[in-house]
């Protein structure tokens, strides 16, 4: 029997999440969205990290040009089935997709750092509101957990917090903390706990305005425009991510971590895998791993594709029958609200036996 599993979507928080769940000693600095003017504002740690077309964040089913207008406001960006679990599992159905895996949209973006006591409040809030969710929808929801990488200890309780609700994984930020990479010895109580777990980490694309996740920072100042940032920004942020993940040693450390790259294609493992290992052989005596890089991105990750991706066949063939999955982004600006068509259409001339792997089979051995 088949199924399909949509390893990349997406809720829209409520707007008053974290003004209900934030525990009370923090509520005063809550997350939210206030408006200026007749211009909405969302506030994290005190300061408006974004001004105005707010529905863009989510906007799925809006008319493109409308929405960067600034005709809508935030809810109106929000489909019920980006935060109602009924209307959720309606879309499922209609989609003809049995599960979904669940990241946060507001929670991608930037956390205060010089508060990590805030900012591990805010991760708490969201993953309670999410486990709410998730008991109401049950199984066909899988949520992966948002910490606070800047706060290992608090990390690691919250995640074992997590995993105890259900949780299928953590939502991993690729870029460097504090100076340190993902894959630096000071995460590892994080990974261990997956690896026991048997959970996965999934490094997903984020929204940041500086530091090491922005990358191709001074093009971007040349306001090249979205096409050239939404186009290039997922792989600028995964690849090096994992890259140094591999190289790092990190999966010689935990030989059963899986890892998932999300929401930035799979077309370029192939290409990621290919330039390590050519490097690799240069410089083996100064990488700190006993094997090829791409053993371990064989053994360890697995890559989302997206709907029209073309080069799903040949990754297949690149990194492995086993290794490949999809995703719809749903619901957010850059998505298609007919995601899982498209999906079914791209790989239509594979083998059936492909096409199942692709469609579900793979992401059921992540989330066994």
């Amino acid at each position: 029997m088949s199924i399909t599993i949509d390893c990349d979507s997406h809720i829209m928080e409520p707007a008053d999440l974290w003004l209900t769940y934030l525990e009370p000693k923090f509520r005063d600095r809550a997350i939210r969205i206030v408006e200026t003017d007749g211009a909405e504002q969302l506030v994290i740690g005190e300061k408006v990290v974004l001004a105005g077309n707010l529905a863009a964040l989510g906007g799925a089913h809006l008319d493109r040009t409308q929405l960067f207008e600034g005709k809508f406001r935030y809810r109106d960006g929000c489909l019920p089935s980006s935060y109602d679990p009924a209307a959720r599992l309606a879309m499922l159905d209609e989609w003809g997709v049995d599960r979904c895996v669940l990241f946060p949209t507001i929670g991608i973006l930037p956390f205060p750092e010089d508060d990590p006591e805030l900012s591990s409040a805010y991760c708490r809030a969201y993953n309670t509101w999410q486990a709410e969710f998730h008991q109401t929808a049950g199984s066909r929801v899988i949520p992966m957990a948002v910490v606070n990488w800047h706060d290992v200890d608090s990390a690691a309780a919250e995640l074992d917090r997590c995993l105890k609700l259900g949780f299928g994984g953590l939502f991993v930020p690729p870029e460097t903390v504090g100076g340190r990479r993902p894959s630096d010895a000071v995460f590892d109580p994080l990974w261990r706990r997956l690896e026991e777990a048997g959970a996965p980490g999934c490094l997903h694309v984020i929204v940041r305005f500086s530091g090491a996740a922005v990358p191709f920072a001074a093009w971007h100042a040349t306001q090249p425009g979205p096409t050239f940032g939404f186009a290039l920004g997922a792989t600028g942020q995964l690849i090096p991510a994992l890259a140094a993940m591999t190289v790092d040693g990190l999966f010689e450390r935990f030989p059963a971590l899986k890892v998932v790259s999300v929401e930035a294609g799979c077309g370029f493992a192939g290409y990621m895998m290919d330039r390590l290992d050519e490097k690799y052989q240069f410089f083996k005596a100064r990488t700190p791993i006993s094997r090829p890089p791409s053993d371990y991105i064989r053994r360890n990750v697995y890559f989302v594709a997206e709907p029209e991706e073309r080069t799903i066949g040949a990754m297949l063939d690149l990194v492995g029958e086993d290794r490949i999955c999809w995703g719809s982004d749903f619901p957010h600006v850059d998505s298609h609200m007919d995601a899982a068509t498209l999906l079914r259409g791209s790989i239509r001339d594979l083998p059936e036996v492909r096409q199942r792997a692709v469609l579900g089979k793979n992401a059921a051995r992540i989330w066994a």
